[in-house]
């Protein structure tokens, strides 16, 4: 086994994945053939994770979530404990659509908070806040507040998780970073300065 990442001996991982130096993945996980894990992941116990999902770096997946084919996160993306993505709109037991998965993105320093429910074929963009026990049925935008079932936006986060109020020129500043961003044409852009 590759000494570049650290799998505890609880664990399996199968043949044929690619894991990135740094990355951890812990007590009673299952990592299977084809998947992607960046560098300096964190994959917490009882997690399972099916084949060609794909995780960018510094992904941290907490305890018992399942990670389905068809999910891909970008870097720096947190998974809260329990949450599940599908990958199924229509399933039933006694009928295999393995070859019609639907696919999920999740952007760039998204957050997914605990026992949320991820359903397929809907992307949550880069920054966006999932609020813990919330259903998303739809896609969410970038840095985009949903609590709720179904999930429903109440908000704007900035990029440290803190959220955002706007005056009435459309300008915020992140309450810990001190960032600035407008709100224009219900889209959130973040202005280097």
């Amino acid at each position: 086994m590759n000494n570049s990442f650290y799998v505890h001996p609880t664990a399996v991982v199968d043949e044929g994945c690619e894991i990135g130096p740094g990355t951890k993945i812990w007590h009673f996980s299952h990592i299977m053939p084809g998947c992607k894990l960046g560098e300096n992941c964190n994959i917490g116990q009882n997690v399972v994770i099916l084949p060609e999902v794909v995780l960018g770096k510094n992904v941290k997946v907490q305890n018992n979530v399942s990670l389905y084919t068809g999910v891909t996160c970008d870097d720096d993306v947190f998974l809260g404990p329990s949450c599940v993505f599908t990958n199924v709109t229509n399933p039933r037991s006694a009928v295999n659509r393995r070859g019609q998965y639907a696919k999920t993105h999740v952007g760039q320093g998204a957050s997914i908070g605990a026992n949320a429910t991820i359903v397929c074929g809907h992307d949550i963009g880069p920054y966006a806040f999932i609020g813990a026990g919330a259903v998303v049925t739809k896609t969410v935008p970038d840095y985009a507040l949903v609590v709720g079932n179904p999930a429903k936006q109440i908000g704007w986060m900035s990029e440290y998780g803190i959220r955002l109020t706007f005056n009435q020129e459309g300008i915020a500043y992140c309450g810990e970073s001190n960032e600035k961003y407008v709100l224009e044409n219900n889209q959130v852009i973040k202005i280097l300065i």
